[in-house]
């Protein structure tokens, strides 16, 4: 039978899939919209498993926020050409929607409904891999909550509202006034996205990561031949400086470097009007930890010629 160019273009409204894709589609199944996007949705699980292989470490990290919560998540693609795609970008926010929704863990988060579907986030962003044409994976989310406060976000280099390749979440708890404590929370945030500390504070330092530190630190100070006593001290003080450096609350405060961030918390207390405590904060970095395929690019183009 003929397929017309009108049912081919309601094709790809429906699904999003190329041109070519819907008129085979529609030839498949004798001009059956239903069954042609069946069809389709097939050919894209199969784009999908065959793309599973690849590496996906680009993509976008989604914030969203709402009254003392906030959540984050990461979807990743193959390349940040993907990124800019507007459709890929739908998906980032309202996943970071359901996870501000289901309370952030990333296998609840996975497992809930899409925004508007009957599908869940992982089924969606799977059949989004035969209509963008790049392997995507929901990776991870987190949800930060206080009773009384704020929870404020930073998007860095954000491509469109609550997206961006690094995002940080930062939980404040006050009585106080929590515009003031919100507007706080987000310049350390900022900060947060410039020093990537390890902790927050001192007691929650990985013990294994001092205890490497310590043994360094004492090595190198028994290559100066000084007595153990000393050494001791020379230790202590090397460990004072490590602390300053990676613990959240002891970092010179990058908004004022002549302040540590817990005297600038001190001070903000008294515009936010009650005591006020940094509770925890969340550093999601685009494709941080993901080991990349060093690819060929000359290679690569030889080859696609050759085919």
């Amino acid at each position: 039978m003929s397929i017309s160019a009108a049912q081919v273009k309601e094709l790809r409204d429906l699904t999003g899939a190329g041109m070519m894709d819907c008129k085979a589609a529609l030839n498949e199944t004798n001009g059956n919209m239903e069954e042609a996007v069946d069809w389709l949705r097939k050919k894209g699980i199969s784009k999908a498993d065959k793309k599973a292989g690849r590496t996906a470490a680009e993509g976008l990290i989604g914030v969203d926020s709402g009254i003392r919560e906030a959540a984050v998540v990461e979807v990743n693609s193959e390349t940040d050409f993907v990124a800019r795609n507007a459709a890929f970008q739908e998906i980032v926010a309202n996943v970071a929607k359901v996870a501000l929704a289901y309370g952030g863990k990333t296998e609840a988060v996975a497992a809930a409904p899409y925004p508007g579907s009957d599908k869940s986030v992982a089924d969606t962003i799977k059949d989004a891999v035969g209509t963008i044409g790049e392997n995507l994976g929901f990776r991870r989310s987190a949800k930060l909550t206080v009773e009384h406060g704020a929870v404020a976000t930073y998007v860095h280099n954000a491509v469109a509202d609550g997206l961006g390749k690094l995002g940080v979440l930062v939980a404040i708890e006050t009585t106080g006034n929590a515009q003031t404590a919100n507007a706080f929370a987000r310049q350390v945030a900022m900060h947060v996205a410039a020093t990537n500390p390890m902790a927050l504070t001192t007691e929650q330092l990985d013990p294994a990561a001092v205890e490497r530190e310590k043994a360094i630190f004492a090595d190198q100070a028994r290559q100066s031949g000084k007595p153990e006593a000393i050494i001791e001290k020379m230790v202590e003080g090397r460990l004072r400086k490590f602390y300053e450096e990676v613990v959240l609350l002891k970092q010179a405060f990058v908004l004022n470097p002549d302040i540590t961030v817990e005297k600038a918390l001190t001070d903000a207390e008294k515009e936010i009007g009650a005591p006020a405590k940094i509770t925890a904060y969340l550093r999601f970095a685009l494709g941080e930890g993901i080991e990349k395929e060093e690819t060929d690019f000359a290679a690569e183009v030889a080859a696609a010629v050759k085919k």
